[in-house]
């Protein structure tokens, strides 16, 4: 459809660009395929998601969203935003007093991660600023995977929240120390380091100031609004965007300031507060969009066999530093070792955080564009379908999701959303 345009456009109207016609049928496609697979085989909505994606990106629609950038840039990042805002929200910090193991657990495996993958990579040839980039983008699992995998089955339980816990605190330390990065990495060579300081202290200060009004305003609106209206979850999500519309202009990061936003205000709503109901329609969209645009985008990447090996090792690496830091802070934590084991099951995807990241330092480091393009793509590709299904298989074994659903359509037709 990209090659020949022109025989196309013939038949359609004017008023109809192609662009839409090839949109509106891969997302109509990518909606069918999850419901097939979770009405069918049990397989959460996101893996068809993906492959619908992959699909595109692999036949050269992929190559149309590169460099992303404008438009496609901002509903990423709206989308990621709506995402972590709900998974900040999901976090209370005296959790933390009475059970402070949890955050020893999550700076282990996020450490660990970091650490494992760097050398890895060193050891491969890489030069330190990749491995570097790479260590940083590995270290986040995709806290917005496992809330979608989690919704499509409905699950709930300790290795659940413990999971999005992990998953949410190991995106935010990757955020927070990406901003310090990509600020070393765009000034001079030649400066000294510490000249980055003030630069990334200015991102993380925008991005908190941002959230610190957002959730003012929030906690204003809910404290005489029904979380329940359509009116209330209409308003959050225009907070949302607009937040993060004003955090990129003012030199913060969206993403960032979002997950700030839902962890302060549940610190701070006085009364019992929860995702509005509401808005799961409009977040289900922004999801199957996001998932469609990270897979073509991510497949779009060739694999080259000098950088095979690195994919390889960096999702390697990855796995087992991961369940290596889940298990080491497990002591003490409150969960059993079996819980333990489909925790750290769960903390495997990658997503759409990991690709703002690449985005974030191929920007700063044009040198190292190449590398990290050839080694973080294959593996967010990879680690999306994988990630999801492995954490389908986790929240499964560990006893916490629903039963699937037997009735016929007939009785129920809403038994297989």
């Amino acid at each position: 459809m990209n090659q020949d345009p022109n025989f196309w456009t013939q038949w359609l109207p004017a008023s109809l660009e192609l662009h839409t016609l090839q949109w509106a049928t891969l997302l109509a496609a990518a909606a069918l395929l999850g419901y097939v697979l979770q009405r069918h085989w049990h397989i959460p909505k996101v893996v068809g998601y993906a492959l619908v994606g992959s699909g595109a990106g692999l036949l050269g629609l992929g190559h149309t969203l590169w460099p992303v950038q404008g438009g496609i840039l901002l509903l990423l990042q709206l989308t990621m935003s709506v995402v972590l805002f709900e998974c900040g929200g999901r976090i209370t910090l005296r959790w933390f007093r009475h059970n402070p193991m949890v955050l020893v657990q999550s700076l282990l495996e996020a450490g660990l991660t970091y650490g494992a993958v760097f050398w890895s990579l060193r050891a491969l040839g890489l030069e330190p600023t990749t491995a570097c980039a790479l260590g940083l983008i590995a270290m986040a699992a995709s806290p917005v995977v496992l809330a979608r995998v989690v919704q499509d089955m409905r699950a709930s339980g300790h290795v659940t929240d413990r999971a999005l816990v992990l998953a949410t605190l190991s995106t935010f330390y990757a955020l927070m120390l990406g901003c310090v990065q990509v600020q070393w990495l765009a000034q001079d060579a030649a400066a000294p380091w510490w000249q980055g300081i003030w630069p990334a202290a200015q991102v993380l200060l925008s991005s908190a100031a941002v959230a610190l009004v957002l959730c003012a305003v929030m906690r204003l609106a809910l404290s005489w609004m029904s979380p329940l209206s359509e009116s209330t979850s209409l308003l959050l999500l225009c907070l949302i965007a607009a937040g993060t519309a004003i955090a990129e202009l003012i030199g913060g990061w969206a993403p960032l300031t979002a997950l700030l936003a839902g962890m302060l205000l549940k610190q701070w709503q006085l009364r019992p507060w929860t995702w509005p109901r509401q808005l799961g329609t409009a977040s289900s969209l922004l999801s199957l969009l996001m998932f469609v645009l990270v897979s073509a985008i991510a497949a779009q990447v060739a694999w080259t066999a000098s950088m095979a090996a690195a994919v390889v090792v960096l999702i390697v690496v990855r796995l087992l530093a991961k369940a290596v830091g889940v298990g080491l802070g497990n002591m003490g934590s409150g969960a059993s070792w079996h819980q333990a084991v489909w925790v750290a099951g769960a903390m495997m995807p990658m997503s759409a955080v990991a690709l703002l990241l690449t985005l974030k330092f191929i920007a700063a480091a044009p040198d190292a564009a190449q590398a990290l393009i050839a080694t973080a793509m294959p593996a967010i590709w990879v680690l999306e379908l994988a990630g999801a299904i492995a954490v389908a298989l986790s929240l499964r074994r560990a006893g916490e999701t629903e039963a699937p659903a037997r009735v016929p359509v007939a009785q129920s037709p809403r038994s297989g959303d």
